[in-house]
C-alpha cells in the first residue's frame, strides 16, 4: 500500500515554498538565532518589562534583581539582535523594543505557553 500524501492538492505550491525557506540560509539563520535569543529566562524578563515601559539599565537592575553587569550583558545580546534598542538620554541609556514584531513575538509566545498552563489546569 503506497502512502498519498495529505497535501496533494496543493503539493507544488507547499515544495516550492519550502524550498525557498529551506534555502533562504540568511532568513533560517537570523530567525533561529532570534527565537535562541529569545530562548532565555532573563532576557525574557528584560523584553517584558520593556513591553510595557522604555527603562534604563539601573531601573531594569532593581525590577530584576540581578547585577547591573549580567543586565548590562543581556542587553547587549538583545541589542545585538536587533530586539531591543537604546537611545540617550543625557549619560543614561534609555532601552525600549526595537519594534512591534519584538512585541508580537512575545505576546503571540506568552499567549500560547499561558494557554497551554491554563489548559493543564483545567
Amino acid at each position: 500500500m503506497e502512502y498519498k500524501l495529505s497535501y496533494e492538492k496543493n503539493e507544488e505550491e507547499i515544495r516550492s515554498k519550502y524550498q525557498a525557506f529551506e534555502e533562504d540560509t540568511c532568513l533560517m539563520n537570523l530567525l533561529s538565532s532570534i527565537f535562541k535569543v529569545l530562548g532565555d529566562p532573563t532576557r525574557l524578563k528584560i523584553i517584558y518589562l520593556l513591553s510595557l515601559s522604555p527603562l534604563c539599565v539601573n531601573d531594569i537592575v532593581d525590577l530584576i534583581g540581578m547585577s547591573q553587569s549580567s543586565i548590562s550583558h543581556q542587553l547587549s545580546l538583545l541589542k545585538k539582535k536587533k530586539l531591543i534598542k537604546s537611545q540617550k538620554d543625557g549619560r543614561r541609556n534609555i532601552y525600549s523594543l526595537d519594534d512591534d514584531h519584538v512585541l508580537s513575538l512575545f505576546h503571540e509566545g506568552y499567549d500560547h505557553a499561558k494557554h497551554r498552563i491554563d489548559e493543564k489546569n483545567d
